[in-house]
């Protein structure tokens, strides 16, 4: 995981998008980013995706399996939208039961986020843009 998540921010780096969050986890990942050229970055994003399925698939000797699927890029609407969705992200690991705290998870940009905004001003930014039922079905494992 610590070599994915390296590759896959150097994937944003090489396409000169801004990363405000991401979260890595072991079926799949989230990232809220800024780009000013989405062909590129979805390029960036599809090298990775090949490389690593390549990899992965010959060392499980599963060649020809789907690693990667249902990827998207969604608009951010409002500043609402975007604070709500940085909250779902760095709140991924704690809804899938893999930690019980953000900062516990560490293929996250939560530890970052936690300690550049600090926690007050964290925890205003969480109660001010909950997340509620925000994401429902989107990174659902289908194994």
């Amino acid at each position: 995981m610590d070599a994915f998540a390296s590759r896959l921010l150097s994937a944003f780096e090489g396409a000169e998008a801004v990363v405000h969050a991401w979260c890595v986890l072991p079926n799949h990942y989230h990232v809220l980013s800024t780009t000013l050229d989405l062909p590129k970055l979805i390029a960036q994003l599809g090298k990775l995706h090949g490389s690593t399925s390549f990899t992965w698939n010959g060392e499980d000797g599963a060649r020809g399996r789907q690693c990667w699927h249902r990827a998207t890029d969604r608009a951010m609407r409002s500043q609402e939208h975007f604070w709500a969705t940085l909250n779902y992200l760095h709140h991924n690991p704690v809804r899938h039961g893999y930690v019980s705290k953000w900062q516990e998870w560490p293929w996250s940009s939560a530890r970052d986020y936690l300690t550049n905004q600090g926690a007050d001003e964290a925890a205003r930014i969480w109660k001010a843009f909950p997340v509620l039922d925000y994401g429902t079905g989107w990174d659902d494992a289908r194994l």
